[in-house]
């Protein structure tokens, strides 16, 4: 280091996700510690990875802390562990896959409250991010001294899309091995390819690697090169293997197969160490990425290949661009088979050209070494210590309550899979015993469907997840009647339905939890069957009468709305549905009285909440200013003198002119309230609303008329609801999944606020027209 421009570095945290786990990320962060540690020796060099398995992975000396992908809040003791650990810089890599959160938002969370500064390479920098990504990345360009990039476009886009300073990025490209430059037929022996022409892709298999159009090439190359072998070495990607187990690789043998290729394909399925990858680069004669993803801006791979001296084929993704301009390589067409094969026959055939390809990218790659990147970096790193970031780096300090985000309970299921049975959820209970007498209802499965997708959103681990959802899903599904396109409600325990039609209420609650299902869940055949069921069943709600119905509808076209805009029926539905609630509270308010009926009555706030929601998605200013003050009061109306959250009792409710009644408080009050209260803080970014949110939600946790806690925190349910000298001991579906949904709601926002300090306020997405178009 030079005397006077930075202090000395002598202790560097590596962040990422690390080997032994396979993923190019893994072996990046791996190889560049590794690097620095061996340029450095002199530098303390260790690593915090990122685990996507409870069980972590048997890492190497140089791990000394962990944290869980989808545990926001062991980022912040990640944060915590490197603030005392008196390290100079931290060395992130960041790709969007590998952390927990909307778009990998998690690692956010731990770097606002970092006093160290970032050094942040980005892995994926994308032309049209997502509003979530785009999100992260410029709060990641904020929080961050450094930028490291790896292409020539990702500093283009960071400087014309995100504002990015020019002085504040650092172009480094993709470190590689230093290997010797081999002649390949040095090697073929050790493979018994002898006399053989040999094509080479590694790398962990999936389907946007687009192996399957060099597949379809091969029966035009082997014409030309009987003796030719292609040879696909990687493991399938373990996120791929555990949704799907191997029905990718599997159908690019059946695919060989087929072509009649068998004899001209081979298949290493595993993660090869860097000496085992080393022979096989020497042994092939070409090499190819035939990547589908244009907005690549960096491949591992290719670089490895290239810097090792091969001549390389490869579609044009934005690294190949740059790395193989000026004839250093070839690009064909995106998944074009003839293109392939022409360009193989090619140079095969040409070994002047061929050759020369070789030696022009082996000289170029030895500019790419690790040890010569390992300097740059360490250039970076100085850099970040002299500018750390654009805000001053904080101090150590204690963190006082008032800094402090609201501590809430772990999420429990364990009474709710007691509840629930093949069928689905039953409606009441006995004390914590399920009641078999009442049997089933829709709207206690439609509110359990949403509680599950909101729990898939928070990434949960809970392991019942996903059945559970099924389980909603299919009865649902079976309460649908086509033939009057609504949805039954009642069903007994031995499976016959009590009615032919069910309640206005239960066939909004069926919509709410459909639309959710298509807005927000990541299971792509959940949001299918749900889109379509949406679709047939929207049209009756305008037949409906009740506000209620027309709410919770309402919340579900909003859902619907967060992937599927482009819905005529839906955004037309929405506007008729919204009208008529604006019209209620002009037929109905006065100065003393700003409420949409002349009676309070039950699920209060979902009226304010949807009318909230229809200003800021539709553009409807005079609803956005109803639900905004008929929120205010119903807010003021239903807080107790000490300041605690006192709801509207069911026994009698709240005539106009009339007295509140106190008592029976039941639940789905507080859980209104506080959706209406998120809602509103989201529109406005008012912390008045957010503070209303907790009071709500402290009411399950005992601040309320008896102090006594409503939630049972070892299995997760909760009571069915304050009367006036007790507890109800009851734990029904209804006020069990009140308590979880607000549980989840309140735990979304709190991972919003930890990674952004303001709340997420998700916009609809542009999409087609047909939601089933769109999602089959």
């Amino acid at each position: 280091m030079i005397m006077g421009q930075a202090p000395e570095i002598k202790k560097i945290a590596f962040l990422g996700d690390y080997l032994p786990r396979k993923c190019g990320i893994a072996t990046f962060t791996h190889d560049l510690c590794q690097a620095v540690s061996t340029e450095y020796p002199q530098v303390d060099s260790f690593v915090a990875p990122v685990n996507d398995q409870a069980e972590g992975y048997a890492y190497p000396a140089e791990v000394r802390f962990e944290f869980s992908e989808n545990d926001l809040d062991s980022y912040i003791r990640t944060a915590e562990y490197l603030n005392f650990s008196d390290t100079d810089v931290v060395c992130l890599q960041h790709e969007y896959g590998i952390f927990g959160g909307p778009a990998g938002s998690f690692i956010l969370a731990l770097l606002r409250d970092l006093k160290i500064p970032v050094v942040t390479t980005l892995h994926t920098v994308l032309e049209k991010p997502t509003a979530e990504q785009g999100r992260v990345l410029s709060e990641l360009t904020v929080l961050s001294a450094r930028l490291v990039v790896m292409s020539e476009r990702g500093r283009r886009i960071l400087l014309d899309l995100y504002g990015v300073p020019e002085k504040k990025i650092d172009l480094i490209p993709h470190g590689i091995p230093d290997m010797p430059f081999v002649d390949s037929n040095f090697l073929k022996d050790q493979f018994e390819v002898e006399g053989k022409q040999v094509l080479l892709t590694f790398g962990l298999l999936s389907p946007n690697k687009g192996i399957e159009y060099v597949l379809r090439a091969l029966p035009e190359v082997v014409k030309s090169f009987p003796n030719l072998v292609y040879i696909i070495l990687g493991a399938t990607h373990p996120n791929l293997v555990r949704d799907h187990g191997e029905v990718y690789r599997l159908g690019l043998e059946r695919l060989a197969q087929e072509l009649g290729i068998k004899r001209h394909v081979s298949f290493y399925n595993r993660f090869v160490e860097l000496d085992e990858l080393k022979d096989f680069l020497g042994v092939a004669d070409l090499y190819i990425t035939p990547y589908l993803n244009q907005a690549q801006s960096t491949s591992g791979t290719l670089a490895y290949a290239f810097g090792s001296g091969k001549a390389v084929i490869s579609t044009p993704y934005w690294h190949a661009q740059e790395l193989l301009d000026e004839g250093r390589g070839v690009l064909v067409p995106f998944a074009d088979s003839d293109a392939i094969a022409r360009e193989i026959i090619a140079l095969l055939q040409d070994d002047k050209r061929r050759h020369g390809m070789r030696k022009t990218a082996y000289v170029m790659g030895r500019e790419m070494i690790w040890a010569k990147t390992a300097h740059r970096y360490m250039e970076s790193f100085e850099r970040a210590r002299r500018y750390p970031t654009s805000q001053p780096i904080r101090r150590l300090g204690v963190r006082t309550l008032d800094e402090k985000r609201l501590e809430l309970p772990a999420l429990r299921l364990d009474h709710l899979i007691r509840m629930s049975d093949s069928t689905g959820l039953f409606q009441h209970a006995i004390y914590s015993l399920p009641d078999f007498a009442h049997g089933y209802c829709t709207d206690d499965n439609a509110r359990a469907l949403i509680a599950m997708v909101l729990l898939e959103e928070l990434e949960s681990d809970l392991p019942e997840l996903h059945r559970l959802a099924e389980t909603y899903a299919s009865f649902m599904q079976y309460a649908f009647d086509p033939v009057v396109g609504r949805f039954r409600n009642f069903m007994s325990f031995d499976r016959r339905w009590l009615e032919t039609s069910g309640s206005e209420d239960s066939q909004g609650r069926a919509l709410w939890a459909l639309g959710t299902c298509v807005g927000r869940s990541k299971r792509g055949d959940l949001q299918s069957w749900a889109a379509q069921l949406f679709e047939r069943a929207l049209p009756a709600l305008l037949d409906t009468t009740s506000p209620r119905a027309w709410a919770f509808a309402l919340l579900g076209i909003y859902e619907y709305c967060r992937l599927l805009s482009g819905d005529r029926m839906a955004a037309q539905v929405r506007d008729v549905l919204t009208q008529r609630l604006i019209d209620l509270f002009e037929a109905n308010a006065s100065d003393d009285w700003p409420w949409l009926e002349d009676t309070v009555s039950y699920a209060n706030a979902r009226l304010p909440q949807v009318l909230i929601l229809g200003g800021r998605w539709a553009n409807n200013p005079r609803a956005f200013e109803i639900g905004l003050k008929s929120l205010r009061w119903l807010v003021g109306l239903q807080k107790a003198p000490s300041g605690h959250f006192r709801p509207v009792g069911s026994g009698g409710f709240y005539q106009r002119h009339g007295k509140a009644a106190l008592f029976d408080q039941q639940p789905i009050e507080a859980q209104a309230t506080i959706a209406a209260c998120l809602e509103a803080y989201r529109s406005t970014n008012d912390a008045y609303w957010h503070e209303e949110a907790r009071v709500a939600f402290e009411w399950f946790l005992g601040r309320n008329d008896l102090g006594v806690s409503l939630y049972d925190p070892k299995t997760g349910a909760c009571c069915d609801g304050l009367h006036v000298d007790r507890v109800n001991q009851n734990k029904g579906a209804e006020s069990t999944l009140a308590y979880l949904i607000s549980l989840s709601e309140m735990k979304l926002l709190e991972n919003d606020l930890k990674a952004f300090k303001k709340p997420i306020v998700p916009e609809p997405a542009n999409a087609p027209l047909s939601a089933l178009e769109c999602l089959s």
